[in-house]
């Protein structure tokens, strides 16, 4: 628990989760389609469609952290990653920031999952997965921002660069 000095200038009491950040990536596997993992999320009691992402160790960079997620979750391996993003899930009650890479050049091998880890591997086209978003069957915030800004900036560009 901290105290906090308010705008107003009075005294209170916050508390907040201390995360050490997160990385995820859009993995291109060619201009239309990209690699997508289904997993269980015990807290909201659903199966997700996500892109691949996982926390950062200590001392870890968000780049070396997606590089190592997308061959942990995936078994790909990506020639080129480019920045996306950055941005705060949940600045109310956590220090998290999760960064959002754009991938491509992918070369396929064998996952190598977490123990605690169950994931299934799906290829989807991007429209498809930009669909899937408006119909609000992927909730997954890191994912909608991840597929939102390739939109955005255009899948072309992201596979230029």
């Amino acid at each position: 628990m901290d105290q906090v000095l308010l705008p107003n200038g009075r005294r209170a009491e916050r508390q907040y989760l201390d995360h050490p950040g997160a990385a995820a990536v859009v993995p291109f596997v060619d201009e239309k389609n990209i690699v997508l993992v289904r997993q269980y999320r015990y807290p909201v009691g659903e199966t997700t469609l996500e892109i691949p992402a996982g926390k950062l160790d200590r001392g870890e960079g968000p780049l070396s952290c997606v590089r190592r997620e997308l061959a942990e979750e995936t078994g790909y391996r990506a020639r080129t990653i480019q920045k996306l993003i950055a941005f705060y899930p949940t600045p109310a009650f956590a220090n998290e920031v999760i960064h959002i890479f754009a991938a491509r050049g992918l070369s396929s091998g064998k996952p190598a999952c977490d123990d605690d880890e169950f994931l299934s591997v799906e290829i989807v086209s991007f429209r498809r997965a930009l669909r899937l978003v408006r119909e609000g069957k992927i909730k997954d915030s890191k994912t909608v921002i991840g597929l939102l800004a390739c939109a955005f900036w255009g899948p072309a560009h992201i596979i230029s660069k």
